[in-house]
């Protein structure tokens, strides 16, 4: 008890990240909108024996949770943000909601391929009318809320376009993620309004399980790119960006001959970076110079080195 007292009294915070509240506020309408058109094609599906519109509202499903999980990421990542026990803040808990709706979107693709090719075998009268307009219905609504997810997502270019080829780094991932979700959603609502005009049109049921399929094989690969992206940050897999090649640099043009014997960078925040450095040198050098130098780099925001003395 004594120890935790002690880290509290210390006093230095490792909250690296700032709060997105206006993504925050914008996951939570995007959530109540598709929860209602949700419903509304869940029971439109079934009732008017599509499987192209049971698809989306399947879809819808998922992403209402995964919508869900990600407002509830930036409530927990805003109340812990000054909790000590997070190391270097609680910028990874978005990470994670992001991750896990990329998780949530494989097991979304994977049953509409399933469902879409037991229907083909297994083929049902539809109702086209009614079944286009209530797609059509929740592709307007997909609409409005990619619109509130991608309004915030162009919030911050201003600030990546300063750090040129960085700025694919300071992506927001757990608002990236939901949008990618409304995204899909949009693209299936699209998909099963083709679908159905072209069986009401030219009695061509088949496409109506075929869009089921071809929407599926996009979410899997969209759901693999999000897996990646936000894996990587989660197993601080970062060794390979841009700021290492900035930091070696600056160690290298140091008047002072120095060797790096260990260095680490990972992710504590959308484009913010911690540092720990071991280098080596014969003559005395001072660590704070070297912090100045390194911080001319402002996406460096954490910075710890230690100097191993060499006798000559």
């Amino acid at each position: 008890m004594n120890t935790v007292n002690t880290i509290k009294e210390i006093g230095h915070q490792h909250h690296f990240d700032t709060s997105n509240p206006i993504a925050q506020k914008n996951t939570l309408y995007a959530t109540i909108l598709t929860l209602i058109t949700m419903v509304a094609e869940i029971i439109g599906g079934y009732y008017y024996n599509s499987m192209a519109l049971l698809a989306d509202g399947w879809h819808m499903s998922s992403h209402v949770l995964a919508l869900g999980m990600a407002y509830m990421a930036y409530v927990m990542a805003n109340k812990y943000a000054n909790d000590f026990r997070f190391n270097f803040g609680t910028y990874k808990i978005e990470v994670l909601g992001g991750y896990t709706s990329a998780i949530l979107l494989l097991v979304v693709a994977f049953f509409m391929a399933l469902h879409s090719i037991e229907r083909i075998f297994n083929p049902v009268d539809i109702s086209y009318k009614e079944a286009i307009i209530i797609a059509i219905v929740g592709l307007i609504v997909n609409l409005i809320c990619a619109w509130l997810l991608k309004d915030d997502h162009h919030h911050h270019h201003e600030d990546e376009h300063h750090h040129g080829r960085d700025h694919e780094h300071n992506h927001d991932i757990n608002l990236k993620a939901a949008y990618i979700h409304v995204l899909t959603d949009a693209l299936t609502s699209v998909l099963a309004i083709v679908a159905l005009t072209g069986g009401m049109l030219w009695g061509a049921s088949w496409l109506d399980p075929m869009m089921g399929i071809v929407g599926s094989i996009l979410v899997f690969i969209w759901a693999v790119r999000l897996i990646k992206q936000s894996g990587k940050i989660l197993l601080d897999a970062t060794m390979d960006e841009p700021i290492v090649g900035k930091v070696i640099d600056v160690i290298n043009s140091l008047e002072a001959k120095v060797v790096i014997e260990d260095l680490h960078i990972w992710r504590v925040g959308k484009g913010k970076y911690g540092c720990i450095l071991t280098l080596s040198c014969k003559n005395v050098v001072n660590i704070n110079q070297i912090k100045n130098e390194l911080s001319i780099h402002e996406e460096l925001v954490h910075i710890s080195i230690e100097v191993n003395q060499k006798c000559s």
